[in-house]
C-alpha cells in the first residue's frame, strides 16, 4: 500500500508539472472542498488527455473507467492506474447498466469517482447532452456530485491526434451540487438533479 502511494505520487507530480510547463495548465476552484466527503467528479470530456488532467489536479486519488487498449503500453498503463484508471473491455463498457453498478460499487468502497455525463468525447469541443446515469447514481448512493469543466485540451489532443500540442489548458471545479434525501429518493429526484448538472455545467463552460 505504501508503495503504491509513493509510485501514486510520483506520477501526479510528474504528469503536475508536464502540464504546468508544457500546457500552462491551471486549475480553478469555486468552493473549498470538505475533505471529509466523497464526490462524483462529472467533467466534460472532449480529448483522451482529460482523465488524466483531472486525475492529477484533484486533490485525492479518482477512480475511473478506461478502455482496456489505453494499457497495452505498460509504462503507460501503469500511470493512468496509479492515477485511478480502471481498464474496461469494451463490450463490457457497451452496457450501461453494468457500468453504472461498477461506478456504484466503486464510490460505495470509498473512491471519489470521475465520470463524464456526456457519454463520450465531444468531436467538436463544445459541450454535448448530458446522460442520465450520473443522476442514477447519485441518487442510490446520495452522493454530491462536484461539476468540472476543462478548456484547452481538445486544441491540446483532440480526437485522432497522436501526440499533444502545447496549447493552454484550463481545469474549473465547480461547487458541489447536494440534495436533500427527500430529494434523492422522490420519483422526480434524478430530473432535479440532472437539471442542476446541466445549469452547472453550461455556467461553467461559459465562464471559461
Amino acid at each position: 500500500m505504501k508503495q503504491n502511494k509513493i509510485f501514486y505520487a510520483i506520477v501526479k507530480y510528474f504528469f503536475i508539472f508536464l502540464l504546468k510547463i508544457y500546457n500552462r495548465c491551471s486549475v480553478r476552484w469555486l468552493e473549498k472542498l470538505n475533505p471529509d466527503e466523497k464526490f462524483i467528479v462529472a467533467c466534460n470530456h472532449v480529448s483522451n488527455l482529460d482523465p488524466l488532467v483531472v486525475g492529477c489536479f484533484f486533490p485525492r486519488r479518482l477512480k475511473y473507467f478506461a478502455k482496456e487498449e489505453l494499457f497495452h503500453n505498460k509504462l503507460f498503463g501503469a500511470c493512468i492506474s496509479a492515477l485511478g484508471a480502471v481498464p474496461v473491455a469494451r463490450d463490457s463498457n457497451a452496457s450501461a447498466a453494468s457500468a453504472l453498478r461498477g461506478f456504484m460499487k466503486l464510490f460505495q468502497e470509498g473512491s471519489d469517482v470521475l465520470i463524464f455525463p456526456e457519454g463520450g468525447r465531444s468531436l467538436d469541443g463544445k459541450l454535448q447532452p448530458l446522460e442520465a446515469g450520473v443522476a442514477l447514481i447519485a441518487a442510490r448512493c446520495e452522493a454530491p456530485i462536484l461539476p468540472a469543466f476543462i478548456k484547452g485540451s481538445y486544441e491540446a489532443m483532440p480526437t485522432g491526434a497522436t501526440f499533444v500540442k502545447p496549447k493552454k489548458i484550463k481545469i474549473t471545479f465547480g461547487k458541489p451540487l447536494k440534495f436533500s434525501s427527500e430529494v434523492y429518493k422522490s420519483k422526480d429526484g434524478r430530473n432535479v438533479i440532472m437539471a442542476a448538472l446541466e445549469k452547472s455545467m453550461r455556467e461553467l463552460e461559459a465562464a471559461n
